[in-house]
């Protein structure tokens, strides 16, 4: 199969220095850009902006190609609290955006409702002697991975979606040579990276991933599928009844609710981690937008909530997280909070109509949400009164009404790589010897799912957090498919091939920008020996990675083998989110 050229360009924008200037008008010779580049890069998340600049740092022709019209995925789309695990295991071009970020902000006009001293005061993120800065604006994130795109000459074009289905990859054995999107346009390149939270430039080019939880059986692991037992910070604490007549199974469960079989600890399944949006909210009159009620607004969406109030359980249900000059990061928080529990199982692999409506739906529960804890009389006062204080910040996403176009995927696709990730390596009972960067953070899972429990009441599943007790080497076999499926592709962002738990903890934005920079220098390595991703010799790899400031080693006598986890441990020892 072959996809035909297309001498005119249509429909496509490319963001440079600021301007959208139609792609045609943009180029090393102003001509129209049907030329091959070394280096296609699909997706501009965190992981693909770096991945792109590291690419053209190196003198490398790369085109960074978005399928929506948001750049820097969740880093810029409103998480801006970063979950970091260990500062120490974050390294070369992701600890240079996180300077980047404290260098803005030593400047005195970064504030204006708020100082460096008082922000000091309500974050964690901010310390006294870091090199980063790991809580920001949206808006002042976008601006510094813009800064690095420019500097680095990088072509951004927008609003790229790949053709879902054969058309989108065009192979020759098992090298991709060019995709194709929706609106037509071709890229040719001898190396791709998947910078995506769907993965569907890997998905499309034929190499096998797997959507959902693994048994625990699979890879011997502890901490994988259902996860009845274990679940405790985000579960319902009281009785509350799930059915639309309380006490009528027969009336149907509530929104959200399912009354089949939710597994049985353990067990594998094809269910996914909820999703939210990360809401930059203030509490500044002057700079709010107020949250209103949704159009298509449905109460009984919200009734479990209500219920559970009623119930007894009058905690706020949300973790409000500071950043800088008085705007906050959202996220979800106890029994019925932000993450919209078993709405996304159709995301991973759905078309683009289908994600659509999916990310819409999502918006209309979580604005519902908001709007009814800061208004129905069902919700105890004083939480009414508090969320009342908070409202959308009117001077970040203003082309996007003040609401974050940037959903969190927190899972998808996850490749099947030539080497799988899994708890034992986040535990370090295995350490391997190709190391591209570190992990830190709690193999951590959002509920997977909300059901009916023996007993006849409203029940969450999936929540685990556990630490891995210090770093962990992140393969460079895992990033990289296995051999024979594809020899000119990188996988790093939510693609990355892990098992459920292990991704949990990989998954954080300093990780991906980590690994986008060494996939860059492994492609570029491919490059110079015209050799296949697999074949890259990693000592080789590993020199470039050191010089460039990359962390990649642990000291096993400093951070031995962590315990295996018990139910006391959990629950000790999970707080993170």
């Amino acid at each position: 199969m072959s996809i035909k050229r297309r001498e005119f360009l249509k429909n496509s924008f490319v963001l440079t220095s600021g301007l959208i200037l139609p792609q045609y008008l943009v180029g090393c010779s102003g001509e129209p850009q049907n030329q091959e580049y070394d280096i296609v890069v699909y997706g501009a998340t965190s992981a693909g902006v770096v991945a792109a600049v590291a690419a053209a740092r190196k003198g490398r022709s790369v085109i960074l190609l978005e399928p929506s019209g948001h750049l820097g995925g969740l880093t810029t789309g409103g998480l801006g609290q970063t979950d970091i695990g260990i500062e120490g295991t974050i390294g070369g071009m992701s600890l240079e955006f996180y300077s980047k970020i404290r260098e803005y902000y030593q400047n005195d006009d970064a504030w204006q409702y708020q100082t460096w001293d008082e922000f000091m005061k309500r974050t964690d993120r901010l310390q006294e002697g870091s090199e980063g800065m790991f809580a920001f604006e949206p808006h002042v994130a976008r601006q510094v991975y813009q800064n690095m795109l420019d500097e680095a000459g990088v072509p951004v074009v927008m609003n790229e979606q790949i053709i879902l289905g054969e058309r989108g990859v065009d192979m020759n054995n098992d090298r991709i040579t060019a995709i194709e999107t929706e609106s037509g346009n071709v890229y040719r390149g001898q190396i791709f990276i998947d910078a995506t939270y769907e993965a569907d430039l890997m998905a499309m080019a034929g190499v096998s991933y797997t959507v959902g939880r693994e048994a625990n059986a699979k890879y011997d692991e502890t901490l994988n599928g259902v996860q009845k037992r274990r679940a405790h910070n985000h579960v319902f604490k009281e009785q509350v009844d799930p059915y639309v007549t309380p006490g009528e199974p027969g009336s149907g469960v509530l929104p959200g609710v399912h009354d089949g079989d939710p597994g049985e600890d353990g067990e594998g399944d094809d269910r996914v981690q909820a999703y939210c949006f990360r809401l930059t909210l203030t509490d500044v009159p002057e700079n709010q937008v107020p949250i209103e009620k949704p159009a298509g607004y449905d109460e009984q969406r919200y009734e479990l909530l209500f219920r559970n109030f009623e119930s007894g359980d009058h905690r706020l249900p949300w973790i409000n997280s500071p950043m800088p000059d008085r705007k906050t990061d959202i996220n979800n928080k106890f029994a019925f909070s932000t993450d919209n529990i078993g709405m996304n199982y159709d995301y991973p692999d759905g078309d683009y109509v289908t994600r659509s409506a999916i990310i819409d739906e999502h918006r209309n529960y979580q604005q519902g949400l908001v709007w009814a804890l800061g208004n129905h009389p069902r919700v105890p006062e004083e939480i009414r009164n508090e969320v009342g204080k908070w409202g959308l910040a009117a001077n970040e996403f203003e082309d996007n009404g003040n609401w974050t176009p940037q959903l969190y995927i927190r899972e998808s696709r996850r490749m099947l790589g030539e080497y799988v990730m899994t708890e034992h390596d986040c535990r370090r009972l295995e350490v391997v010897d190709d190391p591209v960067g570190l992990g830190s953070y709690n193999m951590d899972s959002h509920n997977v799912q909300r059901y009916v429990t023996e007993e006849e009441y409203a029940q969450n599943e999936g929540n685990i957090e556990y630490t891995p007790g210090g770093p962990y080497a992140i393969s460079y076999r895992s990033l990289i498919p296995r051999s024979g499926e594809c020899s000119n592709l990188l996988v790093c962002c939510n693609g990355v091939s892990a098992s459920h738990i292990s991704f949990g903890s990989i998954r954080m934005e300093p990780v991906f920008m980590v690994l986008a920079q060494s996939a860059a220098n492994a492609a570029d390595i491919a490059l110079a020996m015209n050799s296949a991703v697999q074949d890259v010799p990693y000592q080789k790899l590993r020199e470039r990675l050191l010089n460039e400031g990359q962390k990649l080693d642990i000291d096993l006598n400093e951070w031995p083998p962590a315990d295996g986890p018990t139910d006391e441990l959990c629950q000790a020892d999970c707080g993170g989110l």
